[in-house]
């Protein structure tokens, strides 16, 4: 009896035996119901609901992107995951895209569930078609059967996301052989694809598998700190080598590298334990982590895709052409939420590669669209520098523009990173700004942005050392070709 009890409870901890059922691309029908979770519908609902009451995860300060969950047997990581889940329940979010480890079939690349869906006792969740074709092209990764048929690191996380986004489709992703390149690639392809979609990626990992408590606590420890630092070379490294500390590393370094391609990006644990507290042996421990990768707020503010930037400029180049013939400013009306954010701005405006005029906004005064339209008219007729653009030589001139954070002052100058940070003075009633883009163009190194953005204050060079007077901001640049 104690080695039959032994043997289930394995199953449920780590990956669970192969089951003799076929598969076909369509409605996967659920394999682990009964065994990893409850198969009758009104207990498995009745069951998450009570982990997500119990769980009160602390709330993070910006923009989630993305989940860390386990996938082990409710009765063990149920309640660790419900941390996660509840901190996106109700959130404005179309898709979920799940990322799991293989278990049972050794393959190379990934495997994206294209059409269907998956049925669980809760009901059908739908694939989002359109998203897992997009992200199946822009990856190169295809379909294999194989590796949907028996796999539980997918199949755990569906009930939660039908419970706490019930409107949400999914993209199921299972990960094979876990190496820098395939992790790379998904990495890039979410980053090309997800970007204004409403889109949340979960990675579904346990931590360490079938250690002693103490040296589980130990390992384990270790990883989370890693996670929360960002160290992705280091986990990275540890992944490959295939070291006992995540089931699941390839799937959570995708969405890191993901997170990080989008902004500065972090990582808050939310809640961690492992196999013991529901009776697992003391000597075969699993240990479980759930945790948000999200944005930093200066990140999420220039977090916009391909199309948005598009527009923006076209928006720019419009309201030139509009104020040159008509003499007033382009009206437009946007339902685009991020164009109707206060936002600081600059627009920049070039002819055959030479400065042709630029203002804009330090601070974010007006919607987004509209600083555009004034900074673009403001940048082409109101530059002291040079003469108003004509109508004429529009068609020569190349259109840039700056998004901004809100500046910070600036405590010591080695937080200052070219090309990365822009430079704003204010001293004696005299200010000067230089965009990041501006140290790069010119070569400058730290000692000689600073100088030059005295020199445009028309402040001595030495004026920043005042404390107070100098702050840094970064800067979303993006221009027409």
């Amino acid at each position: 009896m104690k080695t039959k009890a032994l043997s289930v409870v394995l199953i449920l901890l780590a990956a669970g035996l192969l089951v003799d059922m076929g598969l076909a691309q369509g409605i996967r029908k659920p394999v682990w119901a009964g065994q990893f979770y409850e198969a009758d519908p009104s207990r498995l609902a009745y069951l998450i609901d009570s982990y997500l009451l119990a769980a009160n995860p602390s709330p993070v300060p910006g923009q989630i992107v993305g989940l860390i969950a386990p996938h082990a047997g409710y009765v063990y990581s149920g309640q660790i995951a419900a941390y996660g889940y509840q901190l996106v329940r109700n959130l404005d979010i179309a898709t979920v895209v799940i990322i799991g480890p293989s278990h049972q079939v050794g393959f190379e690349g990934c495997s994206i569930y294209l059409r269907g869906g998956f049925q669980t006792p809760l009901g059908l969740a739908a694939v989002d078609e359109t998203l897992a074709g997009e992200l199946a092209r822009i990856s190169g990764f295809g379909y294999l059967a194989e590796a949907h048929q028996q796999e539980h690191s997918i199949e755990v996380q569906v009930p939660f996301v039908q419970r706490v986004l019930p409107q949400a489709k999914i993209v199921p992703i299972v990960m094979g052989y876990q190496t820098e390149e395939t992790i790379n690639r998904l990495a890039s392809a979410l980053a090309k694809t997800l970007p204004g979609k409403k889109a949340l990626v979960v990675a579904s990992t346990d931590l360490s598998h079938f250690l002693s408590k103490e040296k589980a606590r130990v390992q384990d420890s270790k990883t989370i700190e890693l996670l929360k630092s960002m160290q992705i070379k280091t986990l990275l490294r540890r992944v490959e080598r295939g070291e006992n500390i995540m089931c699941g590393g390839g799937p959570v370094l995708a969405l890191l590298l993901y997170a990080q391609k989008l902004g500065e990006s972090r990582v808050a644990v939310l809640s961690s334990g492992d196999s013991t507290a529901a009776g697992g042996p003391s000597d075969r421990v699993v240990g479980y982590m759930s945790a948000a990768v999200y944005l930093e707020e200066k990140a999420q503010a220039l977090n916009f895709n391909e199309e948005e930037k598009k527009e923006l400029l076209t928006l720019a180049r419009q309201s030139i052409q509009h104020y040159l013939q008509n003499g007033e400013f382009l009206t437009y009306a946007t339902s685009n939420s991020k164009f109707l954010e206060k936002k600081g701005v600059f627009v920049t405006l070039k002819e055959r590669g030479e400065l042709r005029g630029c203002i804009g906004f330090v601070e974010p005064v007006f919607p987004l669209s509209q600083a555009v339209v004034q900074c673009a008219v403001y940048a082409a007729v109101q530059d002291p520098r040079f003469p108003p653009v004509k109508l004429s030589e529009l068609n020569k001139i190349k259109v840039e523009i700056s998004i901004l954070t809100r500046p910070e002052p600036v405590e010591n100058i080695s937080e200052i990173k070219i090309g990365q940070h822009g430079l704003l003075i204010q001293q004696n009633g005299r200010s000067g700004l230089l965009l990041p883009q501006v140290a790069t163009e010119f070569g400058w190194d730290r000692e000689t942005f600073l100088k030059e953005v005295c020199r445009k204050a028309g402040l001595p060079d030495q004026a920043w050392k005042k404390r107070g007077s100098l702050f840094k901001f970064e800067a979303l640049v993006f221009g027409e070709e």
